[in-house]
């Protein structure tokens, strides 16, 4: 028997182990997708660079010579080297690296192959180096996807590893669709055409939760903040109807489609029901009810004078008023006192000054 402390060693080494080998699945599928990517851009690249040296420095005088000239350019090993040298940026090392590792397939489809191949992806990187499979179709065998090769994940989803050597085959499903083979709908949509091989789920009515049509009478729950009505279709709940108010003391409840949101008062009002100063419930201070709406009071005309020191001023503003003193006058002591002009303030400086040389004397 193994002892405890070798037992528990040996399935942290197990644990460890297992992990390494995932990892190494892993990427081995991102590399095998990889690849794939890296063998379609050589042959974008390629079929670009076919058309841009397609006549190239061809183009006026001798038509016969040039006619006699372009045919051997066109299939000449000058050109492939030409298509060749523009398949990578020089920081790509996969795609440097996979065009000197397969040049000399290229030699071979440009020279003995093309004619019978147009197609280089398929006869390079699906038939030849095997590291692509047609549209449709992933894995080391090129399987057929989910659904067909012709519609993959019945036309609602992408296949993991569609048109590579990589992947599992399994569907991601687009928007509105789940499930293995992406023929069920999500919550908040209905299978409106259902069969073994295709479906088109529609959305609800934006009452429902879940559904079997399009109207909120189809609704098999109701959303929240809907509720069944008597005819058994979903209706909205007036969440503002409800006392005490789902609001602060200083907002106002606006009922919307499934919810509700609270607005700020407008300033004018101590509570209200609505916007505007019209739909306060009371008037805030400095302001009153003037045939139903929260108006400002003009405390400044008032009968009893709100400014009382002498000398001051009234000026009124939206709910409130201010108090200064009148013009001439500064505050001092909290009295509004006559301002002691500059010239006046020297004389009596100076005066102070002779009376005091003179009393001195």
């Amino acid at each position: 028997m193994l002892s405890t402390g070798l037992q528990m060693r040996l399935m942290r080494l197990l644990s460890c182990v297992t992990l390494v080998l995932l990892f190494q699945v892993t990427d081995s599928k991102k590399d095998l997708k990889s690849f794939c990517s890296t063998c379609r851009i050589i042959t974008d690249n390629f079929n670009k660079g076919f058309e841009i040296t397609a006549k190239q420095n061809f183009g006026g005088g001798n038509t016969a010579w040039e006619e006699r000239t372009l045919s051997k350019y066109e299939t000449s090993e000058i050109r492939l080297m030409e298509i060749v040298e523009g398949l990578c940026d020089s920081s790509s090392f996969d795609c440097n690296h996979m065009v000197e590792e397969h040049e000399d397939h290229f030699e071979t489809w440009w020279f003995k192959r093309k004619t019978k191949h147009p197609d280089l992806h398929k006869w390079f990187c699906i038939d030849t180096i095997k590291v692509c499979c047609p549209k449709g179709m992933f894995g080391p065998d090129c399987s057929a996807c989910v659904g067909g090769s012709e519609r993959p994940c019945h036309g609602n989803g992408k296949c993991d590893g569609d048109g590579t050597r990589g992947g599992d085959g399994k569907c991601s499903c687009d928007d509105s669709y789940r499930g293995e083979f992406c023929l069920d709908c999500i919550d908040g949509y209905f299978n409106e055409v259902r069969n073994d091989t295709f479906s088109l789920c529609t959305e609800c009515d934006s009452s429902c939760k879940t559904c079997t049509g399009a109207t909120n009478q189809d609704c098999d729950e109701c959303k929240e903040g809907w509720e069944d009505d008597d005819q058994e279709a979903c209706v909205d709940v007036n969440e503002c109807s409800k006392d005490p108010s789902p609001c602060e003391e200083d907002q106002y409840c606006l009922n919307t489609d499934g919810s509700y949101s609270c607005k700020a008062c407008d300033k004018v009002c101590t509570g209200c029901t609505g916007p505007g100063p019209d739909s306060c419930q009371a008037c805030a201070s400095g302001y009153q009810h003037t045939e139903g709406t929260c108006t400002d009071i003009d405390e400044c005309s008032q009968t009893e004078p709100v400014c009382t020191r002498e000398n001051e001023e009234c000026v009124n503003n939206k709910g409130s008023y201010v108090c200064f003193c009148s013009e001439g006058y500064e505050e001092r002591d909290d009295e509004c006192v006559q301002k002691i002009e500059p010239e006046k303030e020297e004389e009596s400086e100076t005066s102070e000054t002779t009376t005091s040389a003179h009393g001195e004397l």
